[in-house]
């Protein structure tokens, strides 16, 4: 808490004061490419500009073309030498996440990258169009489906490039409190119990869970691939549309606990380029520095359970 407040670096050298173009100085990524899901706005939006600063193609995936667009045109007026391209991405439908796949694919580029940032945030109650609740359909489900279907073409891109493969997934802190057992797999589009928190809770933890099996299996294959997760801070970003009077409350008696948006995408830069950590996989990262999850997040039967939900949900779906 006290790194936190100050702001002080931890053993890594950086800390909660650090922000994304601090933790990449001096890394050159022009033999790079990274996909950043939600990359339009928020720290999705820095973590793109900040990638293409540092050379690396960037994909910008998204849901408004319009936004995505605006955001390319930023990146542009910042860097007119930056590689940006855009393409369409509901992550909350399996049909559009297949889609994109497709079409990057047909781009024939290679993926070094895939940064899952994308993610909506204590929504009311609301069932994705393929009928799974829409937090975990989109902060979840959309992410697993996706990192799936672009795994193969990362492992040609990391054998052929001798270039290590990294995939980040954004969780948050809030993964701590999920609801009671952390996943509920027998009631995941229940209505009449549902508590947008607790729903919100439970698709971050999700990320993590997702990211350390992830980790698990391609460690057993031995892919030059690492996964990890990271909470990126409090910062007031597009994403809390759902609660903003309730976060500006909350941020009015715990002000000095928020990040700016540079501060908010140093984690995630940090974890997708910094050489320090190369061959680390399976970590969790807060403020530029590994951290102990929840128990829940470091359940290996847990994440087993809800690799295979999540395989049986995505079949589903592609079935409708």
């Amino acid at each position: 808490m006290f790194r936190l407040i100050t702001g002080r670096p931890g053993p890594s050298g950086f800390g909660s004061a650090s922000t994304a173009e601090q933790v990449t100085h001096d890394i050159d990524g022009s033999n790079l490419t990274a996909i950043v899901t939600g990359g339009a706005s928020g720290i999705g939006l820095e973590t793109a500009r900040v990638l293409a600063m540092r050379n690396v193609h960037v994909i910008i995936a998204a849901r408004n073309m319009e936004a995505a667009n605006k955001a390319k045109q930023c990146i542009l007026n910042d860097n007119k030498n930056a590689r940006v391209d855009v393409e369409k991405l509901d992550l909350s439908s399996i049909r559009s996440v297949k889609t994109f796949a497709d079409n990057f694919k047909a781009l024939d580029l290679p993926l070094n990258i895939l940064i899952n940032n994308a993610g909506i945030m204590f929504c009311p109650f609301q069932l994705s169009e393929d009928g799974v609740e829409m937090q975990f359909a989109t902060n979840h489900l959309g992410h697993f489906y996706l990192t799936n279907l672009l795994l193969d073409k990362m492992k040609e891109t990391a054998k052929s490039s001798g270039i290590e493969g990294r995939i980040v997934n954004l969780s948050s802190v809030a993964h701590i409190c999920p609801y009671k057992g952390g996943i509920r797999f027998q009631k995941i589009n229940q209505k009449n119990s549902y508590q947008n928190k607790l729903a919100y809770a439970q698709s971050k933890l999700a990320n993590i869970l997702h990211a350390n099996e992830l980790s698990r299996r391609l460690q057993e294959e031995g892919a030059n691939i690492t996964v990890n997760s990271v909470h990126p801070g409090l910062i007031m970003t597009p994403l809390m549309r759902h609660s903003a009077l309730l976060m500006r409350i909350f941020r009015a008696f715990t002000c000095i606990l928020w990040k700016n948006v540079p501060q908010g995408a140093a984690t995630t830069c940090y974890v997708a380029l910094h050489p320090s950590l190369k061959g680390v996989t399976g970590k969790y990262y807060y403020d530029c520095n590994e951290y102990k999850p929840s128990k829940l997040a470091r359940d290996e039967a847990l994440a087993k359970n809800l690799w295979d939900f999540s395989n049986n949900l995505v079949n589903a779906s592609l079935k409708i």
